[in-house]
């Protein structure tokens, strides 16, 4: 255990080579700052590019994350899916404000997203459950996440009978299932740099346009 925290004590951070941001050429738009990044994510073999922290507050106030999957992005916004009887479902319906991060350690680059969660609807989230696995399916029509399990094998039991509904009833829909998108107000692109000269842009939403800034790093 003492040889573990060592290891945290001395583990380095920030070794690069990084590629460098010039933000004399960042986009008018955040979302298709994004996009860039993220294919410079793809390109430098980042894993799981797509995977992002939800943060979230409960009813006491108090801060909530999670790591979850981007399913898409567009000019509107940031898009993910979860069951709405969820924990993240349940405080998002309580206060829809919500934060995404995005950390890629390969390149040296952070996304945080702050705004709003819009729900997508009744078609759009049964369009999204149905691109799912069959596995995926099933488990989200089990529909107790969060829940106590008293053991594994209650959850191995349930898993198999909501599989042999899911392959008996193709087109079956969990009706808590939600597509949901988060609207943005503010972005920031964060780029690591080796000597620790980070540079720091920010982008909020002003009316119906963005306005960056520079930020202290």
């Amino acid at each position: 255990m003492n040889n573990t925290r060592k290891i945290i004590k001395e583990s380095k951070t920030l070794v690069g080579p990084f590629p460098a941001f010039n933000i004399e050429e960042a986009m008018e738009s955040p979302h298709e700052l994004f996009l860039e990044w993220f294919q410079v994510a793809i390109d430098n073999g980042v894993h799981e590019p797509h995977a992002m922290t939800l943060s979230t507050t409960d009813h006491k106030g108090y801060p909530d994350a999670r790591v979850l999957i981007l399913k898409d992005l567009d000019e509107y916004g940031w898009y993910f899916a979860s069951s709405a009887k969820s924990n993240k479902g349940k405080q998002i319906k309580d206060n829809p404000r919500v934060a995404l991060t995005f950390y890629w350690s390969v390149i040296g680059r952070q996304v945080r997203v702050r705004g709003k969660v819009v729900d997508m609807g009744e078609d759009k989230s049964s369009q999204d459950f149905l691109n799912r696995g069959h596995v995926a399916r099933a488990i989200a029509l089990i529909d107790k996440q969060s829940s106590i399990l008293e053991e594994q094998s209650d959850f191995e039991e349930a898993l198999i009978q909501q599989l042999n509904i899911v392959k008996n009833h193709p087109t079956l829909v969990s009706p808590s299932w939600t597509l949901y998108r988060v609207v943005a107000e503010e972005v920031e692109f964060w780029q690591g740099n080796e000597e620790r000269k980070h540079v720091r842009l920010r982008y909020v939403l002003e009316g119906d346009k963005w306005v960056k800034n520079l930020l202290w790093s």
